[in-house]
């Protein structure tokens, strides 16, 4: 059964990324199925630190992206939008060059919080990152 609300497309949550930190880091949002939702990131100059691997900081932009759109894609817009109160990550892999992907699953769908899992990957498929979001269900206005 699919967890979302409405008929929000992806281009629109797109179109919604101009201007923002999405934007900024390259991160395209690939697909959503139903309870999960797909995105990716390049490892360039924008999302690399000093050491030129991936900056842990663009792992949890990335996870928190994914998780924080994926949960406003579950509530009604006219009725509620979500925060982000808390992200945590472990960095499990190091990646230099090309994407990583990630995926937000929802652990937790309540009245006043949702909980993702956000997974994220290498191109070859292995674990780089596995991070835990926890965003605010707030009355919008």
């Amino acid at each position: 059964m699919a967890i979302w609300h409405g008929s929000i497309s992806l281009e629109g949550a797109s179109r919604n990324s101009k201007g923002t930190m999405m934007e900024a880091c390259g991160i395209e949002i690939l697909e959503r199925g139903e309870d999960w939702l797909k995105g990716r990131m390049p490892v360039d100059s924008r999302t690399r630190q000093v050491y030129g691997i991936l900056h842990g900081g663009a792992s949890c932009v990335l996870a928190e992206t994914l998780g924080s759109m994926a949960s406003a894609m579950v509530v009604d817009a006219a009725k509620f939008r979500v925060a982000g109160i808390e992200i945590n990550a472990n960095h499990v892999r190091s990646v230099s060059e090309g994407w990583v992907e990630g995926i937000a699953r929802p652990l937790h769908l309540g009245r006043t919080t949702h909980i993702w899992d956000i997974r994220i990957t290498n191109v070859e498929g292995k674990l780089v990152c596995v991070s835990r979001l926890t965003t605010a269900i707030l009355a919008a206005g």
